[in-house]
């Protein structure tokens, strides 16, 4: 399968895709092993903003119609919709559960540690209000400060001279939300101080598993150098939220793609967890960037991809 389709091959797979997926709403037989994981759809895909009502409110609406379990966005959404006083209305219109919020975190700089404790306190209160159960948390960037994620100046990162601050830094901010009856988990992210194999091990296997979690985006992993699929075997056990995307390295969507299309092995990732029996809250992401056709078709060729497998969703 050639990695990099282009826009044409693309939105011919999506087609079929689709016409595969009306196909399996007819009757079928149940699953010799019923799937127990139940997935949701993050709004990544739909370019939110908290400038951008409407884009949030059409991927809610999508999600929703397309039957995904619930729903994940990032704190300055829910910080921005509950100061309008509109995220409890927008919820209601749309019958789909908050399961979790993504924020960003400080991990590195211990002189910035109390201001972020103070950040996950919030945001956890917000998660908590509106009947999520889980904070995801992605670390700052390995460029120096002032640089974007995706800067192309040398990476200098030192994580050995890190890891210390890191590690305690994660344990503080999981214990912090912990005290509010919910979980933390970290999401490694190319780009960001937590991103190649070994930093992913060298912090999992250093926190207070107590308090952090692990939450990875399994589409980032490949990126970012790793075989996806052993790393979440490796933490299995620990693995309480995740990010299911697909990478093709190809030209649409930063390299991401629909379930499927890539080179994540999602099936044996999906196993993996529903042996692991944790019950992790998966998120279908992807990336929007350049893609050549509409959020709620990526996530329509992602559901068909799932159905496939055998996962059931929201009639």
């Amino acid at each position: 399968m050639d990695a990099k389709p282009d826009r044409r091959s693309f939105t011919k797979a999506v087609i079929i895709s689709l016409g595969t997926m009306a196909l399996r709403s007819l009757p079928a037989q149940t699953p010799v092993n019923p799937k127990k994981l139940k997935i949701g759809c993050t709004t990544l895909a739909w370019n939110v903003s908290p400038a951008s009502t409407d884009n949030f409110e059409l991927a809610l609406k999508d999600i929703s119609e397309l039957g995904y379990w619930g729903f994940e966005t990032v704190s300055p959404i829910v910080e921005a919709y509950d100061r309008e006083g509109t995220l409890a209305g927008l919820m209601d219109r749309y019958p789909l559960p908050l399961k979790a919020v993504y924020m960003d975190v400080n991990i590195t700089d211990p002189s910035l540690r109390k201001e972020n404790v103070a950040n996950a306190i919030r945001v956890a209160k917000l998660v908590k209000k509106y009947g999520g159960t889980y904070v995801v948390m992605a670390a700052n960037s390995r460029r120096p400060p002032g640089q974007p994620r995706g800067a192309q100046s040398p990476d200098t990162f030192n994580f050995a001279a890190n890891k210390t601050n890191m590690v305690a830094s994660l344990n503080e901010y999981g214990m912090a939300v912990a005290d509010l009856g919910l979980r933390a988990g970290l999401h490694q992210h190319t780009g960001t101080v937590v991103e190649k194999r070994d930093e992913v091990y060298g912090i999992m296997e250093s926190v207070d598993t107590k308090y952090i979690s692990f939450a990875p985006d399994v589409g980032q992993l490949q990126k970012g150098g790793s075989d996806a699929a052993q790393v979440v075997k490796d933490f299995a056990k620990i693995t309480t939220h995740m990010h299911l995307k697909d990478f093709s390295d190809g030209k649409y969507m930063s390299g991401y793609c629909p379930l499927g299309m890539g080179v994540v092995d999602i099936e044996s990732i999906l196993n993996t967890l529903e042996q692991a029996e944790n019950m992790p809250d998966v998120m279908h992401e992807l990336d929007r960037g350049n893609a050549p056709i509409s959020a709620r078709e990526t996530a329509a060729f992602s559901k068909a991809y799932l159905v496939r497998l055998g996962y059931g969703f929201r009639s």
